[in-house]
Formats: structure tokens, sequence, C-alpha cells
């Protein structure tokens, strides 16, 4: 029996992976290029649409942690992620296009993934289907979403939902004005990769004043539109207040100035996008505003005076399922247990967690398929925390989470110093891992072996 994989993203393409690995056939629904979305430009599997971080590589951090177990668990795409990676201080960015493309040519090249180039619009009955389509999911899929997720013993289906996300500006490398900037990482933590813009209170405020004069791209009431609060645009966090984008994405702390020995009023971050270093993407500088708009209003940050954009800032609805009320802890719907979600559409936030619960559901998958049993992840891991968190919160005010320690247990004794507990708590987490995966989910000889392709 196949496998059926709806959506080649992060989670779709990692899940594939996983099933094949296993011994198990699949079938990869992409709808792209025959259907696009408003966010993708290729249709290259695995396009990563925001940002090109995977976040913090520094050991004993709650990323580092998900990254650590995803290793231990043979995940394809991280391994791609850490060939194509590009400087970015102690986290993991990856040149975009570089990452698509070898995600792609792999999961093209296994003989038991078969791809198939069509928009699925329903889900079979008995079929095991991993819908892992993430938050542009098509209408008529969505539908279908709504219909499985229906409670017969209420009106309406309430339980397919929404939130908006936004996109980072992009622009060429040599547009810069590099004897207006200086490269640092914040408090010299990893490699200087960074490129930081400075601003000085006066430069700040002409910013801040022309970016709540610029015109977005719909009129809409932005306090009726449901934001994911760590991907708000700019826009909508200078309106919460004058020194809010100095506290979020214009934070200065750490960024000292080796030239004046100072830390600026204000900096803006930009993070290199590719190998070739041509392109850096502005960090947390995400928003909805007309382009025209953005080109005047960035141009006053010093160094952009002249920059060319690459890409502008957007915005887009993220469509994800009410994970608490219709998913179980190995990623099944309740009602329906062939089916499997994963990925941003099932609640998580974040590409490693996209990626992380692509990997759990083609694991649980492929055991379902050959009849084993599905044994969820230990609640100290941070595989079991993902999932307990979106099988486990309230159902009410659902929203999609990142890893953190917030989400992992606490230890059983306290431990005041921050690093010495979060160390222990990473160990904990390994040593839980590795028993766990060990005992019921080790079913292939080789953890990095690439069944049907050639080293």
């Amino acid at each position: 029996m196949r496998v059926r994989i709806i959506g080649a993203g992060l989670a779709g393409a990692e899940a594939a992976w996983q099933c094949a690995r296993r011994g198990v056939a699949v079938e990869l629904f992409e709808m792209r290029p025959g259907r696009s979305t408003p966010a993708h430009q290729t249709d290259a599997f695995a396009e990563l649409v925001c940002s090109n971080s995977l976040k913090s590589e520094s050991e004993n951090t709650a990323p580092w942690l998900l990254k650590e177990e995803m290793r231990r668990a043979g995940s394809l795409l991280l391994e791609i992620a850490r060939e194509t990676a590009v400087p970015a201080g102690h986290a993991l960015a990856v040149d975009r296009d570089e990452f698509s493309r070898k995600v792609t040519d792999a999961i093209s090249r296994e003989r038991l993934i078969t791809i198939r180039r069509e928009e699925v619009r329903t889900v079979e009955d008995g079929q095991f289907t991993i819908i892992a389509t993430g938050p542009l999911t098509s209408d008529a899929l969505s539908r279908e979403i709504v219909r499985l997720s229906a409670d017969p013993s209420r009106t309406g289906a309430q339980n397919n939902l929404y939130f908006y996300d936004s996109i980072s500006p992009i622009v060429e490398a040599d547009s810069i004005d590099m004897s207006k900037v200086y490269l640092a990482a914040r408090y010299d933590k990893g490699s200087a990769d960074y490129i930081n813009c400075p601003m000085t209170k006066e430069e700040y405020d002409r910013f801040y004043d022309a970016l709540l004069a610029a015109q977005s791209v719909e009129q809409k009431d932005w306090e009726n539109l449901n934001y994911f609060e760590s991907c708000l645009p700019i826009e909508e966090i200078a309106r919460r207040g004058r020194d809010t984008l100095r506290f979020g994405p214009m934070k200065p702390v750490g960024l000292k100035d080796p030239r004046t020995g100072r830390i600026p009023y204000a900096a803006v971050q930009l993070r290199q996008e590719n190998l070739r270093a041509d392109s850096y993407n502005l960090v947390g500088f995400q928003n909805h505003l007309k382009f025209g708009e953005q080109a005047r209003v960035l141009s006053l940050i010093p160094g952009l005076e002249n920059a060319r954009f690459l890409r502008f800032g957007q915005i887009h609805r993220n469509t994800y399922i009410n994970a608490p009320t219709l998913v179980g802890p190995t990623l099944q719907m309740k009602a329906h247990p062939h089916v499997l979600f994963a990925g941003q559409i099932c609640g998580v936030e974040g590409y490693v967690e996209s990626i992380a619960t692509g990997l759990m559901a083609g694991m649980n998958a492929a055991a379902l398929v050959g009849g084993g049993e599905v044994t969820p992840p230990p609640r100290a891991t941070a595989f079991g925390s993902l999932v307990h968190y979106i099988t486990r919160a309230e159902s009410k005010n659902f929203q999609p989470a990142n890893i953190t320690f917030d989400l992992l247990p606490a230890l059983e004794k306290k431990i005041r110093d921050r690093k010495e507990r979060h160390r222990l708590q990473c160990e904990t987490a390994l040593r839980e891992f590795d028993g766990w995966y060990e005992g019921c989910c080790r079913q292939i000889d080789d953890p990095l072996a690439a069944p049907g392709i050639a080293n």
C-alpha cells in the first residue's frame, strides 16, 4: 500500500523521504506549477517563502535541541540545509534556491516516490494520507478539510482557522552603501555575518514617521486582522508605540559599532540570502505596504538610500487546523485515523518545526502501512513537546507555536541558573529521545541511508 502525501513543501518532502527510507512507496502531490500561490515564486519543493533562517545553532537552545533530535532521526532536509548554509552568525541560514534545488533533486530521484504535479481536492476513505499543504492550502482542499473536521454535534464547521503572515524584503548586495554600515553579530555571538545599518535618534524618528504615514496594499481595519505575534508586519508593530521597533526588529542591543565604539539608537540587520552573497534580506522587516511606499520608506535606512529590491515585503493568509480538537499525539485525525497532518497546517510555526512534524508523520504513516504500532515521542523531548502543545493546547484560542523551553516540561529539581537549567533539559530530552527512537521507531538499518539514491 502506498502513502499519499499532499504538498511538497518542507513537511511533505521530509515525510515522503521518511516513508521511502522505510521501504514504503509514496505518491507525492504538488499542485505547482499548474496552480501557484500568492507567495511561491518557483515550482521547486521545500521553497522557503519568508526568511531563509532555520534559527539558532547554539548548543543547548530550544531550536538547537529540535534540530539535534532531527539529526539523530535522519532528517534529509536538515542535512541539505547544512550543506547549503550561508554565513549567519550563530544561526543556520541557507541559500534558499540551492536548498530547494537539492531537496527537489533528492526527492525526484528516489525510486519509491512517485511525483504527481496536480491539485488534490478530496481525501480518499481508507487511503493513508498525510496532508502537508502548509499555510497556503488551496480553497478546494480547505473545504475538504472542513468536511473532515466537521463535528456532527455542532452546526457549521468551526475547525478550520487562519492567521496572517508576511514576507521580508530582499535587496541586492552591491546596492548597499557599505560606507554607512558595519558587520557584526549581536554580542559578538558567532561570526560577524550580519550587515548592520545604524540609526541616530533623528534618523529613527524620520523613518518611524514615514512608516506610519505609508499606504498599505489594502485599506483594512488592521486591528481586526488575526496576526501571528512573532510575524507582525513592521507597520503593525510601529502602531503600538514609537519605541516598539527599537525593542523589536530594530533592537540595537549587543550591536556595538566598531567605528564609534558605541551602540546605535536603533539598527536594521541584513542577513545573507545565498552562497554567492549577492543579496540580503531585511531581518524582521516583513510588511504589507505598497511596493512604491516600501521603496520610499526603506530608502530612509542608512546604507539603503539607493538599494535595489529583488523582492518587496508581502502578506499572505496562513491556514491551519484547530489541532487540539482534531489530531491525536501520533498526528492522526481522531475521527479519520488514516489521515495525518504535518507542517504549519497542523499548528506549528517555523521551518524547523514544520520539517520535524513531517519527519514524525512520515515515520508514523510508514509504520501504520506496515501494520506496526505507533508510539508518540516522549513528553520530555522537543518532538514530544511540540506534539503535546498542538494536541493539548486550549482549543478555544489555539495559536501556532515555535519550539521554546516553555513547551518542554520543567525539571523536577528547580535550577536557578538558566543556562544550566536549559543544559539539563536538553540532556534529559536527548536521553529520552534516543531511548524512544532506538526502542520503537528505528525501522531501517542505517538512519542516514538514502534508498534508491546513489551517493
